[in-house]
Parts: C-alpha cells; sequence; structure tokens
C-alpha cells in the first residue's frame, strides 16, 4: 500500500521530548499491542494528540472521511490485526463514532476508541464550551460510552495517564470488546512515567481448574453416551482464540460438524467433517435435519438471536445441548463457570471416543440434493441475475481470498458460497448496521497481509451511506475487488416488511470511482448487465493495478435469494408479536 508522507514527520522526530508525554505513551502502547495503523479524523480537540502519536515512526496514521466510518474501519482492522484504533474530537466526533464502537462490542472486538476532551481548567472556571450541548456537565460522552465498553477511563491528570491507559487497554485485550480512553486536550503533550514493559501486564484468565475437571468429565459422558453427537461452532470462537481446540475436539470425536451462519469460515470447508452452516429453515442444503436428528449437540461459543436463530425457530433443545460459552459451559442439569473455552475445549478432546453416525447420515442424506442444485452457466447475453453473479463470484474465489458480506441479500449469497481451503468470510450479523462493510472493508485492507485479496460483496443502498470511504481505499491504493449490487434498494427490508421508504435514488455507481480518482488516484469502475459483461469486468479486476476496482451489478430489484424470504417472513413475525396480555 502507498505511504502517505507528512511535513510534520522529520520535525516532530527532532523536537520529541527525551521525557515521556501522555500521548506518545499512548503510541508506545499502541504499537505494543500490534498495531501497524490507527484511524482518525482530526478536530480542534485532539489536533496535538495527533502530533503526539506521529512520534511512533512504527505505526501509520490513517485519516478517514468521517467518525462513523473511522470506527467501521477500526473495527474491520481488528478483524484481520487482533485489535484496533480510532481517535476522534469532543462530542461532536465521539458521538458519530458511537454507532461503531457499540458494533465492535457487539461483534466481540476490541477496538480502542481514544477521544480527546475539554482543557481541565474549563469546570471551575465555569466556562461554556463549543462542541458541547451548552450545559456544564462534561460527563455525558463518557457516561455513553461506558454502556458499549468494557473499560472507560478519563484522563484528567497526566501521572494518572499510564495507570488508565493500560487499564483500559488491558481489559479490551483479555475481554475481546472495545475500550474508552477520554484525554484532556491540554494533557497530550504533558510528560508523565516511562511505560513500563507491556507484557508483565498481559495477564490471562486460567480456568478454575476443579471447576473444568468437571465440566469436562460431564461433557465426555454426554457426548460418549450419546448415540448421534454433533458439534456446532459459534462467533465466539475466534474472538477467545478457540478455532483450533474445535478443530481438535471435531477430528477426536469424528462427527458432523456445522457452523452457525456468524461463524462461517471458522471450521474449514473442505474438511471431510463440514456439513455446512446451520441457520433453521435457510441452513445449508440437509444441514437442518442432521441438527435436528442428532440426540446431542456440543455448540462452542454461540451467539442466539432472532437473526441467528431465524425469529428464534431454530434454537437447539436445551435437553440435548451442551452450550461452551467464552467463560461458562452450560448442561441440561447443570452449570460450570470460570472455564474458558479454548481450554475446555482442547481438554474435552483428550476424553472423547470417535462417533461417526451424523457425518454418515449427512453423507447419505446430501448426495441428492448436492446433485440437483447445482449451478449451471447462463446464457452470456441474456440480463444479469443473482444466481450468475453468484456463480462468478464463486469461481474467482482462492485459498487466498476473504469475503466480506454486507448486511442484506449479501448475507445470504455469501453463505452459499465455498470456501477453499485458507480462504477466509467476515460479516456483521450481531449488530447488523447497514453501511459497516464499506469502511470495514477499507480498515481490513489496511490490515491484510501482502500475499491475500479481499472482495467484498455489497448492497447499493448500504453503498449510499458510507460510499466516500471509497476515496481512501484509492489514496491508499488498496487492491479490493467491490461487488456493488444495484437493485434499487433495501431488498432485506423488503422482505421484512415491505413499504416506499425501502426504494432509493439510483446512483452512476461505477461511475463515482472517476469523482474518487480525481487528479492522482488508479481506482477502476465497471458497470455489468449481462453475464458477460461481468466476467469481462471480473478479468479486468484481475489484471488492474495500483487502485481498487468497484463492480455495479444490475439486477432486479425481487431478484434475491430464496433464503432470504424465508428468513424475512420468520424475523417479521418474531418482530410484529403482539403484547402479552397482563
Amino acid at each position: 500500500m502507498a505511504t502517505i508522507s507528512s511535513p510534520f514527520t522529520t520535525t516532530l522526530q527532532e523536537t520529541a521530548t527525551k521525557t515521556y508525554t501522555v500521548g506518545n505513551y499512548l503510541a508506545t502502547r499502541f504499537e505494543q499491542i500490534g498495531l501497524k495503523h490507527y484511524f482518525m479524523v482530526p478536530g480542534d480537540y485532539n489536533l496535538v494528540l495527533l502530533d503526539q502519536l506521529l512520534w511512533n515512526k512504527n505505526m501509520q496514521q490513517i485519516g478517514c472521511c468521517n467518525e462513523l466510518n473511522a470506527a467501521y474501519a477500526a473495527e474491520g482492522y481488528a478483524r484481520v490485526n487482533g485489535v484496533g484504533a480510532v481517535i476522534t474530537t469532543f462530542n461532536v466526533g465521539a458521538f458519530s463514532a458511537f454507532n461503531g464502537i457499540a458494533g465492535a462490542n457487539a461483534e466481540s472486538l476490541p477496538v480502542i476508541f481514544v477521544s480527546s476532551s475539554y482543557n481541565t481548567n474549563d469546570p471551575s472556571a465555569n466556562h461554556l464550551l463549543h462542541h458541547t450541548i451548552g450545559s456544564h456537565d462534561f460527563a455525558y460522552q463518557y457516561d455513553a460510552f461506558r454502556q458499549v465498553t468494557c473499560a472507560s477511563v478519563r484522563i484528567l491528570h497526566a501521572e494518572n495517564a499510564p495507570s488508565l491507559i493500560d487499564h483500559a487497554i488491558v481489559t479490551a485485550l483479555r475481554e475481546r470488546k472495545p475500550a474508552y480512553i477520554e484525554i484532556a486536550c491540554n494533557l497530550s503533550d504533558a510528560p508523565c512515567p516511562k511505560p513500563a514493559p507491556f507484557e508483565i501486564l498481559l495477564v490471562s484468565q486460567p480456568s478454575n481448574r476443579q471447576a473444568l475437571d468437571a465440566a469436562v468429565e460431564t461433557a465426555a459422558a454426554l457426548l460418549n453416551n450419546a448415540k448421534k453427537p454433533l458439534l456446532l461452532a459459534g462467533v465466539h470462537l475466534r474472538a477467545f482464540k478457540a478455532i483450533d481446540a474445535f478443530r481438535e475436539l471435531a477430528e477426536a470425536l469424528g462427527c458432523a460438524v456445522a457452523v452457525m451462519p456468524n461463524a462461517k469460515g471458522f471450521f474449514p470447508e473442505n474438511h471431510p467433517q463440514y456439513i455446512g452452516i446451520y441457520w433453521g429453515g435457510v441452513s445449508s442444503p440437509g444441514c437442518e435435519s442432521i441438527v435436528d436428528w442428532a440426540d446431542m449437540t456440543l455448540v462452542a461459543g454461540p451467539m442466539f438471536t432472532d437473526y441467528t436463530t431465524v425469529g428464534w425457530t431454530a434454537l437447539p433443545h436445551r435437553e440435548q445441548m451442551i452450550k461452551a460459552d467464552p467463560r461458562q459451559v452450560q448442561f441440561p442439569q447443570a452449570d460450570y463457570t470460570e472455564i474458558a473455552l479454548a481450554e475446555f475445549l482442547s481438554a474435552l478432546a483428550k476424553q472423547v471416543r470417535k462417533n461417526d453416525k451424523t457425518l454418515i447420515q449427512f453423507r447419505r442424506e446430501v448426495r441428492k440434493a448436492h446433485e440437483e442444485t447445482e449451478a449451471h452457466v447462463a446464457i452470456e447475453n441474456a440480463p444479469l441475475t443473482r444466481v450468475e453473479l453468484c456463480r462468478q463470484i464463486q469461481n474467482d474465489i482462492d485459498e487466498k481470498t476473504t469475503l466480506l458480506v454486507e448486511t442484506g441479500d449479501a448475507w445470504f449469497n455469501g453463505m452459499s458460497m465455498h470456501l477453499p481451503g485458507g480462504a477466509r468470510f467476515e460479516i456483521e450479523m450481531q449488530w447488523g448496521s447497514i453501511g459497516w462493510a464499506v469502511p470495514a472493508t477499507f480498515g481490513y485492507a489496511m490490515g491484510l497481509e501482502r500475499d491475500r485479496r479481499l472482495v467484498s460483496l455489497i448492497g447499493d443502498g448500504s453503498f449510499q451511506l458510507t460510499a466516500q470511504e471509497v476515496a481512501n481505499m484509492i489514496r491508499y491504493g488498496q487492491h479490493n475487488l467491490i461487488f456493488i449490487v444495484n437493485n434499487r434498494g433495501y431488498v432485506i427490508e423488503s422482505e421484512i416488511h415491505d413499504g416506499p421508504y425501502n426504494y432509493i435514488k439510483n446512483w452512476d455507481y461505477a461511475g463515482l470511482i472517476s469523482v474518487f480518482n480525481a487528479e492522482d488516484g488508479h481506482g477502476l469502475g465497471l458497470k455489468a448487465t449481462t453475464g458477460k459483461e461481468l466476467a469481462d469486468a471480473i478479468k479486468k479486476a484481475r489484471k488492474h493495478r495500483g487502485g481498487p476496482v468497484l463492480i455495479e451489478c444490475q439486477i432486479a430489484h425481487d431478484d434475491c435469494s430464496p433464503q432470504l424470504l424465508k428468513w424475512g417472513t420468520k424475523v417479521a413475525v418474531a418482530n410484529e408479536r403482539p403484547p402479552r396480555q397482563a
């Protein structure tokens, strides 16, 4: 990626003080937790802090078009890098970023959110300040962010900065949630103690040994006594570093393995035990019947919500389920707490016996279904359809690809695509904020390994919310491939509850790239209305260098996946339940 040089870099290095400041203490901690980039939008309260962060030359400061996009970008970066960070100004910037930080919380992603704030002399002087609601209460931003972060601190005295910064960062890394750090604008360059070695602060939370042993013994007995055991992967496996332990258990047990929709990619889709995505009535072919047929299911790291359970219609039966959460294991008749998920799964793998009955049954049932649903090549010059779009994207995915899908029919189209070994998948299902995907693509690409590629599937309505961040993809020379599905509106909302509000003003999406390129950009915008045009566009995208490629794919508004229709109907029923009578 291209590096944006700054005229202030050399000056800051030359004038760096011998003592640490609050700002460059924070920069040091950022580097130590593995950040190579952090995202920001400048504002008058945070300008000195941004100067202090530039003191560290081992990280790159990445500007975004607005604070919401910066928060989404940091969230996307955390998905591939393990942790992200975003810096805004007080109130007007922070509250714009609030949605993205809340989303990071819902998605279990550690994003360090830093906001500069008022001068420490102002409260005692009884001043009213700009970028506030005009009251003398300056704590309401902090109070709001406490609701969506695992740790929130306010630095109002420089000597307190090290302990407060460390507490916020360590808690975020341990809990896999965002943290909030507020720094008074007149303290960013104030001297503070030198950072201590950071490794001694990263104390993990081991399991309670007695509880772990008892939970493993109970789970092993239930699985070994079951006639038809099955494993189901949940979204928390990645956040709590339990993906490898889950695979270890799966291979020890030998049974069928399904994944929840927001855990797609957490178990290899080319693994002989993989049977698909369990999502109730919109599951992969043959998957739902096998999950329902199993007499004991271990679900690792799940989030059971109205979305993941298709309006509460796909909840496993409690009496036939072992539910392993990040710090708790729940059995039909008992709960054990203070148990680390990865430790539990790995220990359990050593206690289970092989039982492949669910896998054998799946293979019997699904063979015919696969033959009947095999996709066929469309007529080249026929109008582009959703099925043909998905077929061509599927053929373009390789082992080095990450497929990122936006809220909407892109979810269901992404679910239907097979991931080759090594491919990755990203979805924001718990928060489900339309508009996430464009800036998340930008942030994710910033942290992506150089030998990998990112493909994003985004609906036109979602794109319109945060489109401007494509300009920064061009600015930093990213090689992202974005498929914009132009079906003239919010199709997912239409399927849940239709109305005139779900139809939007059309844009020339491919034409926007020329606007964003301006005088120095190298992005490429293409348009596809037929299968042949799409195939040609994908070939051009593979050859293009120097910037992102956006392919506008025009399909009919009502050309959506049958799974979306079924899912939307059931979610609508759940949303529209009448109040209970007293």
